[in-house]
């Protein structure tokens, strides 16, 4: 399947909250085929539905290149670690701009794959942070908004200047 385009911040499709899939088909997999193709494309780590287009909740991550890629399909945090430490993160939405991001170290995520099988995982550290940004992805939660105040603004204007210069 092919690549596709990624939906780029500050569009509004990017602070959606994603539908629950309801129905396990072929179009499901060929979305899943299509998300996938769209992260190797780009280099990504993780990467939504909504990243492409579409509003469904969905997700691909693979944490590095030589490393088998999981599907999630309706992801959703059951358990977070009270611990919290920062990652540093970005988006492809977002191109150029990494900054720390809090998130709970340690989380418990339940979802369905792409027969509709139930499964739960738990992940820590940079595996748990990369859950939590794609699921937050899905929420409408933008990473950005995870930043404090002060940092957001700054990252903005980055960005902004970025976007007029061409770099």
């Amino acid at each position: 399947m092919p690549a596709r385009d990624l939906i780029i911040f500050p569009d509004a499709r990017l602070s959606t909250v994603a539908a629950e899939v309801a129905t396990w088909d072929d179009a499901l997999r060929a979305l899943a085929e299509d998300l996938l193709d769209t992260l190797r494309g780009v280099g990504a780590l993780g990467l939504t539905a909504p990243h492409i287009g579409v509003p469904a909740r969905l997700a691909v991550i693979r944490l590095q290149p030589d490393l088998p890629h999981t599907i999630y399909v309706n992801p959703e945090v059951v358990e977070a670690s009270p611990e919290r430490a920062p990652q540093r993160e970005g988006s492809v939405s977002m191109p150029g701009i990494i900054e720390p991001v809090e998130r709970a170290v340690r989380i418990r995520v339940r979802y369905r794959d792409l027969d509709g099988a139930p499964h739960e995982e738990e992940a820590e550290g940079f595996a748990a942070a990369c859950l939590q940004h794609e699921i937050d992805q899905l929420d409408g939660i933008f990473w950005t908004e995870r930043l404090t105040r002060l940092r957001r603004e700054r990252a903005m204007k980055r960005y902004a200047k970025l976007r007029r210069t061409g770099g």
